[in-house]
């Protein structure tokens, strides 16, 4: 039965659920940017199936979490995944990210998080360009030009220099949000082991049958990475 949590961070806080497994391993999920934890139930119980305790957590500015929407930054949702991270005290875990919640976990995984042993991003945002969109203050998903003051203090050039985890990039072609370009860009790029594997006719959100491909693909490569980390 899945048990909920309230994980502070500063004087703030952020609400989380864990999936408890009868496995040793551990996976934090980070979401999307207009998005919650709502639609990581699915990845979190094939997880608890593969043998790993699942948590998913809604970032502040999203879901049950505190602030108000825009006025997250990159540096607050890396302080969220630490604090979850820290709160549940695992001692090894793999990241997996999705969109905007890519960026966040290749990043955390390269400056914050060192016992990560493994990355997986989905359609992830790794240069800063996709999230120019979120200028427009005529929108309901406008941020503070904050955000932007505080990504462009997180070039991926900190992720290229540091990363040393392997990572696993999942997109798809047809994805017209993120280009799936970036993706071969920045496996090339970082300093670790690193694979792509690209979904034709998929765009930034999979389809069913994609996402059940994606689930059999990462924890296929996780036990293999997973097993040579620990």
């Amino acid at each position: 039965m899945p048990t909920h949590h309230t994980v502070p961070v500063g004087d703030e806080e952020v609400v989380a659920v864990h999936h408890e497994s009868e496995g040793d391993g551990w996976i934090f999920f980070s979401h999307g940017f207009v998005s919650d934890m709502s639609g990581y139930e699915r990845r979190s119980e094939r997880a608890v199936d593969e043998g790993y305790d699942a948590v998913r957590f809604d970032h502040r500015g999203c879901g049950g979490s505190s602030r108000l929407f825009g006025e997250q930054t990159l540096t607050t949702r890396i302080e969220d995944l630490c604090a979850v991270v820290d709160y549940f005290d695992a001692s090894s875990y793999v990241l997996f990210g999705s969109s905007f919640g890519g960026k966040v976990v290749l990043h955390a995984s390269a400056a914050e998080l060192d016992r990560a042993n493994a990355a997986v991003v989905r359609a992830p945002v790794t240069y800063n360009a996709p999230m120019e969109r979120y200028r427009n203050e005529g929108t309901a998903e406008a941020v503070a030009d904050g955000f932007f003051d505080d990504l462009d203090r997180h070039g991926f050039s900190e992720v290229e220099e540091s990363l040393t985890v392997p990572v696993a990039f999942f997109h798809g072609r047809e994805d017209d949000t993120v280009d799936v370009a970036y993706s071969f860009e920045a496996a090339v790029s970082v300093g670790s082991d690193a694979v792509v594997e690209v979904y034709e006719d998929e765009g930034h959100r999979f389809s069913d049958t994609a996402e059940e491909r994606l689930l059999d693909r990462t924890f296929g490569w996780l036990s293999t990475v997973v097993d040579e980390a620990t």
